[in-house]
This record gives C-alpha cells, structure tokens and sequence, in this order.
C-alpha cells in the first residue's frame, strides 16, 4: 500500500495533505457474501448508527445468521418490522431469490472484472452502481473504484479542493485521472478527511 499512497502524493498535493492529516491506510474489509451486500442495501440512504440497529434486527429475525433461505423464510411484514422499509424489504428478498436461484453466485465475483461485477450486481431490485462501488472496494478489495456517486466523496471533494457547489461525476473523474491505479485508496483517504472515526 505504500506505492499507492506514495503515488497520490506525489500527484495531488491536496490528497498529500488529507494522508498527512489521517494517517495510516486502515481500510475494513467484509466478507464477499450475501450478508455483505444485505448489509449494504440496508445501509443505503440511512446514517450509519440508525442503520446497524435495524441490520442487527434482522439479523436476529433470521436466527443469527443471514442466508436467503433465512431471508425468504420471513415474512415481509416482519422483515418491515425490524425497521425496513418495504423497499428495502422488496430489495433484499429479491436478492434472496437471485442468490438461491443461482443468477448472483458470491464464489465466482472474485475472478470477474470490476464492469463485469457491476453488471451482475444490477440485475438485482435496489442494487444500483453505488452499492456495487461499496462491494467491489469493501468485500472484493479492489484498489481502483472510484464512486462518482457516493454523496460523502462529492462532498469531500468540495470542501478539499475549495469548490463551491458538489463535484458532479465527470468531474471527479476528469480530478481522478491522477489518482489511478489507486482510486480506490484515495476515496478512502477522501471519506476519512471528513468523518475520521467512519467505520471503514
């Protein structure tokens, strides 16, 4: 990881300044599995503390453990009532049924191209390209995502580079080119520079 953060000081001196600030790379991996990505569509839209109350709800409601037989074995009226909303809850029984149906196969993500990821990913009710992006860097480890639409980059970028409205995502990409083949270590240090005790 020293190449990495070696390479995006040398060409930004903005995020040289944000790695100086916050210190050692410790980004928290997660297992690559479907409790991984319900966790990331529970997640969505929430703050992180509301967030993990309602996982750890559902969590419980399926016995401890989350399979998709777990999922699709609970109604979804108790699944709205450890706090999902009935999307979400819509959401994560349609991935339940991809997954035991064989369409998502967590085993097989690891040898696939990042686009390729992404693409199988989508075809699941709910899971749009940002919680692909957050599965990809926090499950697949990849080390050159970078999220254009993750509202925490956008506003990280304003505030460190001194503009005045949200970057929009060509943008970010056009700042990015600098940062390859470690985008996905700058997005790390970029979510940091504003919440430094995330969990991530």
């Amino acid at each position: 990881m020293l190449e990495a953060i070696n390479h995006l000081r040398r060409t930004d001196p903005v995020l040289a300044e944000i790695i100086e600030k916050v210190g050692a790379y410790r980004i928290e991996f997660r297992e690559p599995d479907f409790e991984t990505l319900v966790k990331s569509i529970v997640y969505q839209q929430l703050s992180g503390r509301v967030a993990n109350v309602i996982f750890g709800r559902l969590v419980n409601a399926a016995g401890g453990k989350l399979t998709p037989e777990n999922i699709l074995k609970l109604r979804p009226a108790r699944m709205r009532s450890q706090g999902l909303s009935t999307q979400k809850t819509a959401y994560i029984r349609d991935l339940a049924r991809h997954t035991r149906d064989g369409h998502v196969v967590f085993e097989e993500l690891d040898g696939l191209a990042d686009e390729e990821v992404i693409e199988r990913l989508t075809t699941v009710k709910g899971i749009g390209v940002w919680t692909a992006h957050m599965f990809l860097i926090f499950a697949l480890r990849r080390t050159n995502i970078l999220p254009t639409g993750d509202l925490g980059i956008r506003a990280a970028i304003r505030k460190a580079y001194g503009l005045s409205d949200l970057p929009k995502p060509d943008e970010i990409e056009n700042l990015a080119e600098r940062w390859h083949p470690y985008c996905t270590v700058a997005s790390w240090y970029l979510w940091r520079s504003l919440e430094p005790n995330a969990n991530l």
